[in-house]
């Protein structure tokens, strides 16, 4: 049985004067994470939060366990805030820290969270919304640096902490859920239920999975010395709370930033070289060229980081080669998921590998199904289709019936999870990836995939970051166009990137327009804002125009 609470309880009765989790000044040994979150688990099990009901009917175990809102920032509160609900039996969830007024309250409604855990930065916001948020029983206050006072009612995390009861957890269960709500590339947030053993399994864990969780705790002890871990992507995002729970589970100490708000490469790099970390974690080509820009100004003895991981953005070859050029003991592992279906693919390079063809390996379990959901393409296939992954799976999406229906197809008596990213399975049996079906263009008749040109388009020396979208044209349907920000010192070339990126995508794939810009607008995971870059190209292309149908192609465009 894996329960995600039971598997930190079981290394840190192994393990319990190692280092467990650090920020700022903050250090906590494994028996002291223990001794917090237990003690978090009892302030919400007095305010009357846990489980509930008739648990038997998986398909209904939404009503089954108490949810617990996490509107933090990175810092120790927020992991703890997670293990502290997974003990009391309640189900954390992740809430985004960019929201406005509006997406709160539908989040906060759809999860029919019962209590919010959150930094007091937030607090007048939350004292806006409290009246429309009559199921939530319990406030719980974590200070920092804006010195808001408490919430009517509310009650101070440490205080708290302070006054409850270090209970050891009991009932955990293999069932209880894992909820991880995702805002994908439109309309509101989503929360994915997962069974906390299928997530341990999909994405928690390395490919050697253990047999029990006395055999993991094992290899947490024998892990010599364990691995310093700093996850440098926002905790509300999965990429960053899955790095912190893959390498807990081998026993680690997480770092966080001392600056987590935003990425600060300065910071980074000399948290990383103060805390002697060995593992890093990443989003791409967002988080690779501003930390490869201050490596480049910056001196720093970063001799004990061994393994930079990436996940849920592009990472460019050119980038890959430049880490790999400046700090040669690197490991780079590219992986491939998604908080529907968990680890599904992989490209691992180093100095000795080389970057090589960019395609990844694709794990156990995992297709390429046809574009209809006819059937699975075999390897070499000229078709593009779906990534699908069949086997363990989320239980569903939390009271959408029809979206859970669309994502988890039933294909050949097979359910699969199907996410919404375009591939092709290629001869050899590597994946090549195209991108995310929301944000593929049509133009001209032809599928183009914005993400596949965005990586064409950067293996131009001059280019800092770029975003492809389409945008409508009375002559293609829509047309490719790139936005584009320039490393500094170069100049506006459309034809220079034209040629760079046709090396690498068909000659109809090119963008037939480029807008140049100051900063691209990305989440702070890194994920690109496509919503942002259809309105900056169309404001810019067409800015006399009601609509694009007015105006023509661009000159030069063919």
């Amino acid at each position: 049985m894996f329960n995600l609470a039971h598997i930190h309880e079981a290394i840190a009765a192994r393990v319990p004067e190692r280092e467990c989790l650090v920020f700022r000044d903050r250090r906590f040994r494994w028996r002291e994470t223990t001794d917090r979150t237990r003690r978090l688990a009892d302030v919400l099990t007095a305010h009357g939060l846990g489980t509930y009901g008739d648990r038997s009917d998986l398909a209904n175990w939404e009503s089954g366990q108490d949810h617990v809102a996490l509107y933090l920032y990175n810092g120790n509160e927020y992991l703890e805030g997670m293990l502290g609900a997974f003990k009391a039996r309640c189900a954390p969830l992740n809430v985004n820290y960019r929201y406005v007024e509006e997406e709160l309250l539908y989040l906060f409604g759809n999860s029919r969270a019962k209590a919010i855990v959150y930094h007091a930065e937030f607090a007048p916001l939350l004292e806006g919304l409290r009246a429309s948020l009559p199921e939530v029983r319990l406030w719980l206050q974590v200070a920092d640096e804006s010195g808001n006072a408490l919430l009517p009612g509310a009650l101070d995390y440490e205080a708290a902490l302070a006054a409850a009861t270090p209970r050891l957890p009991v009932e955990l269960e293999a069932d209880d859920l894992y909820i991880l709500y995702t805002g994908g590339t439109t309309g509101m947030p989503k929360g994915v239920l997962w069974r906390q053993e299928d997530i341990f399994r999909a994405a928690l864990y390395g490919r050697d999975l253990p047999k029990t969780v006395e055999e993991l705790a094992q290899r947490a002890v024998d892990r010599e010395p364990p691995f310093r871990c700093l996850p440098m992507p926002p905790f509300m995002h999965g990429a960053a709370h899955w790095a912190a729970f893959n390498l807990w589970h081998f026993g680690a100490a997480v770092i966080v930033q001392s600056k987590p708000r935003a990425l600060d490469p300065k910071d980074i790099w000399s948290t990383i070289e103060r805390e002697r970390v060995t593992a890093t974690t990443i989003v791409g080509d967002a988080f690779a060229r501003p930390l490869l820009d201050e490596l480049e100004a910056g001196s720093y003895d970063l001799s004990s980081l061994r393994l930079l991981t990436s996940g849920g953005a592009i990472f460019s070859p050119e980038l890959k080669r430049e880490f790999l050029e400046r700090l040669p003991q690197l490991r780079i592992l590219d992986n491939l998921g998604s908080s529907e279906s968990g680890f599904q693919a992989q490209q691992s390079v180093s100095a000795q590998t080389g970057v090589g063809t960019g395609r990844f390996a694709l794990s156990e379990d995992n297709v390429v199904l046809a574009e209809d959901l006819s059937g699975v393409l075999d390897p070499g296939h000229a078709g593009t289709g779906w990534l699908a992954k069949s086997g363990i799976a989320p239980l569903g999406y939390l009271d959408d019936p029809e979206k859970t229906g669309r994502t988890f197809p039933v294909v050949g008596g097979i359910r699969y999870s199907v996410p919404g990213d375009r591939a092709r399975h290629e001869a050899d049996g590597s994946l090549s990836l195209l991108g995310r079906d929301s944000v593929t263009i049509n133009s001209g008749g032809e599928k183009i995939f914005a993400e596949e040109v965005e990586q064409a388009i950067k293996h131009h020396p001059g280019v800092y970051d770029a975003l492809v979208v389409g945008v409508p044209s009375p002559r293609w349907g829509q047309q490719v166009t790139a936005i584009i920000r320039l490393r500094e010192g170069q100049v506006e070339d459309d034809a220079g990137l034209r040629e760079v990126a046709n090396e690498h995508v068909a000659s109809y794939k090119l963008p037939k327009a480029f807008v140049y810009v100051p900063s691209i607008e990305r989440a702070p995971s890194g994920k690109p804002d496509y919503a942002w870059g259809r309105a900056v190209a169309e404001a810019a292309l067409f800015p006399d125009a009601d609509g694009a149908a007015a105006v023509s192609s661009p000159p030069g465009a063919s």
